[in-house]
């Protein structure tokens, strides 16, 4: 397999999952093992493609996010800017907690191992958690306090153990914590942005930058395919989350943890 597939793949993978609750991190892991550049490398590419994925929530969500334009009134910008500064309050625990833990975290909790247990254990959240006639005090982004955000934050930084996913923590602490199933979703998105921007430039930092042009052009493939293939998953999911939950999610974990395990032990 030529490394242009490899990053077709992976990409796909990436844009599959990155945003729906069942690890995007764990799945990468996963198809790791089977689909591999080299240590150094494929760190910093199953991060940095995350960056493809990310650029189509700015996209998908440009009318939300980006408060330039004159098209754009001054209440809009206002509401804008306040998204922006919840994301921004709510990366803070990860940005202070992720510095704290993550060599140990990569270093002994990126295997199939861990992967399989959290998928599990999320996966039985998500069926408990959300019913289908759920309802939330914060219908909007807009209602979600700054206390809120910020306690959203830390429990996104459970989703720093592989297999959790960042998208089912905050989703899921959104909702504890009385938001909508749809405004948990947006602000799941929202605050995305600046995580994984983070986690990608310190990736690219600790690489040193070095890429030859082989490397250049891999990791371009895997982050076009992410953007394309996260944008048709994103416009999937704002239309599935207004009338379905997130138990199908939770089921789909738990299989996969359990097929993982078995195949551990096979």
């Amino acid at each position: 397999m030529t490394d242009a597939v490899s990053a077709v793949i992976l990409g796909i993978v990436e844009g599959l999952t990155e945003f729906l609750p069942v690890s995007s991190t764990g799945h990468l892991i996963i198809v790791n093992k089977y689909i591999y550049f080299g240590e150094q490398f494929t760190k910093m590419f199953d991060i940095v493609i995350q960056l493809g994925a990310i650029l189509s929530v700015v996209i998908y969500f440009r009318k939300k996010l980006i408060p330039f334009g004159k098209e754009v009134s001054d209440s809009d910008r206002k509401e804008i800017y306040d998204i922006w500064k919840k994301a921004i309050v709510g990366v803070i625990p990860a940005l202070v907690i992720g510095a704290a833990v993550h060599n140990y975290i990569e270093q002994y909790l990126f295997t199939p191992v861990v992967v399989s247990i959290t998928l599990i254990i999320w996966g039985i959240f998500l069926i408990i958690i959300d019913r289908g006639d759920r309802t939330g005090r914060f219908n909007s982004i807009k209602e979600i306090t700054y206390t809120t955000a910020i306690l959203i934050g830390f429990i996104q930084c459970l989703s720093m153990v592989p297999g959790t996913s960042r998208s089912a923590a905050t989703i899921i602490g959104a909702m504890l914590l009385g938001a909508s199933r749809i405004a948990a979703v947006e602000y799941s998105f929202f605050l995305s942005i600046p995580t994984m921007v983070a986690a990608s430039g310190y990736s690219l930092l600790k690489s040193g930058l070095t890429m030859n042009a082989h490397e250049a052009a891999t990791l371009s493939i895997g982050f076009i395919v992410s953007f394309l293939t996260a944008w048709m998953v994103i416009a999937f999911f704002m239309k599935y989350i207004t009338s379905h939950d997130f138990r199908p999610f939770g089921y789909y974990r738990i299989i996969l943890g359990i097929i993982v395990l078995i195949w551990l032990v096979i």
